[in-house]
Order: C-alpha cells, then sequence, then structure tokens
C-alpha cells in the first residue's frame, strides 16, 4: 500500500499521441507535428511514485479559425474537430540511474477527425493512430523541486496516404526530447509551477521527401494541492487545481519539393494557450480522473481553436521499497 508520503504526487499523465491532420491551405498554414498540445499541465516536471498505472485519455479539440503568418484572420468559419482516446501506461521504478528513479511510458491511441470550410471538406473513420513510447525516463526529487528528463518516439503505425483525406497518423517517425522541473513555494509541497520543455525531430514523411519542420512545446501550470483524510486507508484524497498553459513554436523550415503541389507559407507557425485543470484521486479504488480545458491564443500559420480532455488512471501496482 502506498502511504502518504508517497501520494504527495498526485499522478499525472504522460502520453502524447498523434493526430494532427495535414492541413494545407495556400499560404495559410503549414505542415503539423505529432505531439498533442495540452497533454500534460500541473507538475509537469514531476514524475510520479514507483508503481505502474493504467491511462485511458478522452481529447476533443475544436478549432474554428485559421490564422495567417501576421495572426490576422483568414477565415472563422472552420468547422475542425478532433476525437482520441486510447490506452496507455506508465512505469516508474526504483532502479536509479545518475541519482534519478527510472520509468518510461506508452499509449496506443485511436483517432478521428472532420473538416468542414469552404475550402474542403474531409473526414477520417475512428482508427488506430501512431504509437507513442517513452523507453526512458528520469526523474529526480528534491526538498524545493523535482526534476524530469525523457527520450521518446512516435512511430508511424496510423494510416497515412499523402494527400489522403482519411488518414489516422502522420506517417512519419518522430524523436523527441524533453526537460523539465517542478518547483514547489512551501515546505508541505502545495503550492507548485511547472515547466516541461519537449523538441521533436521529425523524420520525412512516408513515400515522400516532405518533411515536417522541428517543434519546440514548452507545457505546464502553476496550483495547489490539497490533501483529505480518506475514510479507510493512510492514503489520503488528493485534489489538485490550477492554471495551465502551453505554447508550441516551429523552430526549422518544412521541406516541400516544388513539385509536390503544396503552397505554403515560409513563416513558421506558433501557437499558445491557457486555460484550467483539476484532478482527484480516490485511494478506496485507486483511480484518478483529469480534467483540462485550455483556450488558444496568438496563431499564426494555423488553426486556432479549444482542447478539453480527460484522463482516467488505475494505480495497478505499487513498487514502493517497503
Amino acid at each position: 500500500m502506498m502511504n502518504k508520503e508517497i501520494m504527495r504526487i498526485p499522478l499525472h499523465i504522460i502520453l502524447s499521441v498523434s493526430l494532427c491532420m495535414l492541413m494545407v491551405f495556400p499560404a495559410t498554414a503549414q505542415l503539423k507535428g505529432d505531439h498533442l498540445l495540452g497533454d500534460v499541465g500541473l507538475q509537469s516536471g514531476t514524475q510520479t511514485p514507483p508503481g505502474f498505472s493504467l491511462l485511458v485519455p478522452v481529447y476533443f479539440y475544436t478549432g474554428s479559425k485559421l490564422k495567417n503568418s501576421k495572426g490576422d484572420v483568414i477565415t472563422d468559419n472552420l468547422g475542425l474537430n478532433m476525437f482520441v482516446t486510447g490506452i496507455g501506461g506508465s512505469w516508474v521504478t526504483n532502479l536509479k540511474i545518475l541519482g534519478a528513479n527510472y520509468g518510461g511510458s506508452v499509449l496506443f491511441p485511436f483517432a478521428s477527425n472532420r473538416l468542414e470550410s469552404t475550402v474542403t471538406t474531409t473526414k477520417s473513420p475512428f482508427a488506430f493512430s501512431d504509437i507513442y513510447f517513452q523507453p526512458v525516463q528520469l526523474g529526480w526529487h528534491t526538498k524545493h523541486a523535482d526534476f524530469l528528463a525523457g527520450y521518446a518516439l512516435y512511430f508511424p503505425s496510423g494510416k497515412y496516404e499523402m494527400g489522403g483525406d482519411d488518414n489516422a497518423g502522420l506517417g512519419q517517425l518522430v524523436n523527441e526530447f524533453s526537460a523539465g522541473s517542478t518547483v514547489f513555494f512551501d515546505k508541505a509541497k502545495l503550492f507548485h509551477f511547472a515547466a516541461l520543455l519537449s523538441y521533436a525531430l521529425n523524420s520525412d514523411k512516408k513515400d515522400s521527401d516532405v518533411k515536417t519542420g522541428d517543434n519546440l512545446t514548452i507545457e505546464g501550470g502553476l496550483g495547489k494541492t490539497w490533501y483529505k483524510k480518506a475514510t479507510a486507508g493512510p492514503v489520503p484524497r488528493i485534489i489538485n487545481a490550477g492554471v495551465v498553459y502551453y505554447m508550441q513554436f516551429k523552430t526549422t523550415d518544412d521541406k516541400i519539393p516544388l513539385n509536390s503541389g503544396f503552397v505554403l507559407d515560409p513563416a513558421k507557425d506558433q501557437i499558445f494557450g491557457a486555460g484550467l485543470e483539476g484532478s482527484y484521486y480516490a485511494p478506496h479504488i485507486r483511480m484518478l480522473f483529469d480534467l483540462k480545458w485550455l483556450a488558444e491564443i496568438g496563431a499564426q500559420n494555423r488553426i486556432q481553436g479549444n482542447m478539453f480532455m480527460l484522463t482516467l488512471g488505475y494505480s495497478l501496482k505499487s513498487f514502493e521499497k517497503k
């Protein structure tokens, strides 16, 4: 049984999935990366306690505005809806590497999307998407801050054809490196601020010379944790709530052959998002319920909208040392 000290850090979600449509509007948009914005928020720089957890994400994105490289609205009449779910797991062991606990995570996602506009109408059926696998995650814990570093892969396992309107993946292998920290403002570690930086290196897309530029993503939040005595057992009920954010920047140019038929704005895209997150851990059933909402602002060369995410986590096994 996990004690109160181990449960001081609630289970946050370590997952990213592959579902950004290949959107091309003349001179107004760029190729998109695999990283799902908003997958982490509060305590994004903190590793979970030693153990194995099952995760089920339910993600929904709706976008209505398309903006150009100056941030001007090209159209606010889009109807983009994306849905993602799946099953995954995260693990943290007692094995120490460079003084950090070793862990990892994996997600097998399923996705669907639909776009309606004056330019085009596309729809992809609910289908298996690109697998996310993080074979290396290292977590450090100190008196005033936690630190996290990791390496992950996005495998092009979802259906993808260049120019296809029923794609469930992005057709590219992605290497992603991440590092971050959660800083605590009090001795009890109730008040915290977190930031996790991820850098994605994208390969050429399947059967083509098209290549998405590399992406830098920063995600985190400012929040507070409450511990409430449980009706039975030593592990308390845990509530975590606060303000969350994300930002993403294209750092290198997309590679688009002249004969590909695509016309893209050479300016790199970017996006910002801010919103709220709340989570509740019920120790008697070992379940975590986490809900996020973020509204996007400051989009350039891409679609701007809102995201909603519910994550269910089940603590299957604790690896706490006796």
